[in-house]
């Protein structure tokens, strides 16, 4: 009786060491495997902590599975490398428009509200791709939210 009980509490254990080296974020939220980096989920880290705090070592494997695989990051907050497939061109006259009228532009193609009139707003004439990557290498480490580029020709 007492050898069944010890069996059981073995397998019990295991089962319960397995799924918290899978790590929590693993477990919870599978669809955000592959993620490079962003703003870490407090929820998933808080779990793993708690791991860390019951049983030290499989504590410290689920952070790792989590951070290795992506999974204890908010989806959408990764801030990766500019891709050129991505960016579209908009060209047009820049002496026939107002602000306004970029404005415009700018929400009929992306779909974002813009005002050129802020103060922290910074309009470039750009000639080509490169000068606009020039550009935003240049001003990149002080910008926290790029979301549009314009090549105006």
């Amino acid at each position: 009786m007492v050898n069944k009980l010890v069996k059981t509490l073995y397998v019990l254990v295991c089962a319960v060491l397995i799924v918290q080296l899978t790590g929590c974020g693993t477990l919870m939220y599978p669809e955000r495997r592959g993620q490079k980096g962003g703003r870490i989920d407090a929820g998933v880290a808080v779990m793993d902590g708690i791991c860390l705090l019951f049983f030290i070592i499989p504590g410290v494997i689920a952070y790792a599975v989590d951070f290795s695989t992506g999974t204890i990051y908010l989806p959408g907050t990764a801030r990766g490398p500019l891709d050129l497939n991505d960016i579209k061109q908009v060209k047009f006259d820049p002496k026939h428009y107002t602000n306004e009228t970029i404005e415009k532009i700018i929400k009929e193609e992306t779909g974002y509200t813009v005002k050129l009139n802020q103060d922290n707003m910074k309009i470039s004439r750009l000639e080509s791709i490169d000068d606009m990557m020039m550009r935003f290498a240049e001003v990149l480490p002080d910008i926290k939210n790029n979301r549009i580029a314009l090549s105006m020709k």
